[in-house]
């Protein structure tokens, strides 16, 4: 009777776990980087069309994303910051890149048409350090010879969150700007010296569409969705670019990431006459800890991404990666998890 009533309750147990494990199989959570949300929300929505499986991401930001995929209450964390390889081996975890994409400074000036004002790294920041109060001020203007330039309050808009976007924005005007490097330097949060928060690129954009004279950078993908007024950038070559796919990659073209330990690389400010000079790349990051199951089913969605998603992914300017790299992230899930 008592070895009859075990081997039910046994049964039951075992049902149960298998009933949790077939449910967790038709999703799977992520949360972390704004920027890269447009593309994962995409893949997402085929994804489950294929698979049935949902995936379930939550754009928190990078310093959100890093916090839940430790926690472990995740099971993928984005960020736009690559981790340090000391870092993931403190805490147990992987990173791999997703792909390139980039961001820019959009404005909302009247009169001012998008594409029409052209700015430099050192004049970007001292315009988020305050130092640039004013559309007309003489730095932009000799930027912009023969751009009428309103007398009006520039509005500084950038991220209250932990964000990946602002730790590749303030990358970069550390290494254009020698103040902006040795008082505010970069990071996933930092210390503004002036301005308004927005939550997420989201957050952002929609501050800027909405305040006059206001200025902000997003990712590229929400200056598309959103037709935002956007600027033209001096490179480190010295060229006027408009953001663009092609720029991205320009840039992206400098660096291997099949050379760099745990693909830790950043991608701003790189030499070339066509390289943008804000662009970045998405990092997913997994723990080595998880079941093994949670991690075979995120590496399958983003290896579907890698292989079946890339046509998509270009329709919002985000570049794939190269197939070197891809090849290399595959062996790298192989090293590091057996998957």
């Amino acid at each position: 009777m008592v070895t009859t009533m075990k081997m039910r309750l046994a049964a039951v147990a075992v049902a149960a776990t298998i009933g949790m494990s077939a449910q967790a199989a038709q999703s799977i959570t992520g949360a972390g980087s704004t920027w890269v949300y447009p593309l994962v929300a995409k893949w997402a929505t085929i994804y489950a069309k294929q698979t049935g499986i949902q995936v379930n991401y939550q754009a928190i930001g990078s310093g959100g994303g890093i916090a839940q995929i430790q926690a472990g209450t995740v099971a993928f964390g984005a960020s736009d910051k690559p981790l340090l390889p000391a870092d993931l081996a403190k805490h147990g975890l992987i990173q791999f890149p997703t792909a390139i994409a980039g961001e820019d400074i959009v404005y909302n000036v009247p009169g001012l048409r998008p594409g029409e004002l052209i700015l430099s790294g050192p004049v970007i920041a001292d315009i988020f350090m305050g130092k640039v109060a004013k559309w007309n001020d003489a730095e932009i203007a000799r930027l912009n010879p023969g751009v009428k330039l309103p007398n009006m309050a520039i509005t500084v808009v950038h991220r209250s969150d932990g964000s990946g976007t602002t730790f590749t924005f303030a990358n970069y005007l550390s290494k254009v700007s020698p103040v902006w490097k040795a008082k505010i330097g970069a990071d996933t949060s930092i210390a503004w010296p002036v301005g308004v928060g927005g939550k997420g690129n989201a957050g952002v954009a929609s501050y800027v569409q909405r305040i006059k004279g206001a200025i902000g950078y997003v990712e590229y993908a929400y200056i598309l969705e959103n037709h935002m007024a956007y600027a033209r950038m001096i490179n480190s070559a010295g060229k006027v670019l408009s953001p663009s796919l092609q720029g991205f990659q320009a840039a992206a073209a400098n660096v291997d990431f099949t050379k760099a330990r745990d693909f830790y690389v950043i991608l701003t400010d790189q030499p070339g006459a066509a390289s943008w000079p804000i662009s970045g790349c998405t990092w997913q990051i997994l723990r080595k800890s998880a079941p093994r199951a949670t991690n075979a089913a995120v590496i399958r969605f983003f290896d579907w991404g890698f292989e079946h998603g890339q046509s998509v992914a270009r329709s919002i300017a985000f570049g794939p990666l190269p197939p070197s790299t891809v090849n290399a992230i595959k062996v790298y899930w192989k090293k590091n998890l057996g998957i």
